[in-house]
């Protein structure tokens, strides 16, 4: 099993920045990638972006350039830090862990761009 736990969301006001958190916990070793996705109301979770245990990363086209994903592996944490952020980013963003049986998901941060 592994643990999820998101923070850093919130208000920013457009052009603003802010960066997300996600603290892995529990069976780390069994992770091969980890993602950021995003989820509008009533929409599906799309992809925002992954990170593989060798630092790979890949994003999702429309991120590109303003988002960045990283990681900190003493820490067991990924980041999203994302910039110009533009009210159109407003969205609940999930952590996603992927593991050879399965994911993982954490609770999800709001993140909210006034305009």
């Amino acid at each position: 099993q592994v643990q999820l736990v998101e923070s850093g969301g919130g208000l920013v006001q457009a052009g603003g920045s802010l960066r997300l958190s996600c603290a892995a916990s529990g069976s780390i070793f069994s992770i091969n990638a980890m993602a950021w996705y995003r989820q509008y109301p009533g929409k599906q979770r799309e992809l925002v972006a992954t990170i593989t245990n060798g630092g790979s990363t890949n994003y999702a086209d429309s991120k590109k350039g303003r988002f960045t994903i990283s990681r900190d592996n003493a820490k067991n944490t990924v980041y999203l830090q994302m910039n110009s952020l533009k009210p159109e980013d407003t969205a609940v963003y999930y952590c996603a862990a992927f593991t050879s049986s399965g994911g993982y998901w954490g609770q999800g941060t709001q993140v909210t761009v006034s305009s």
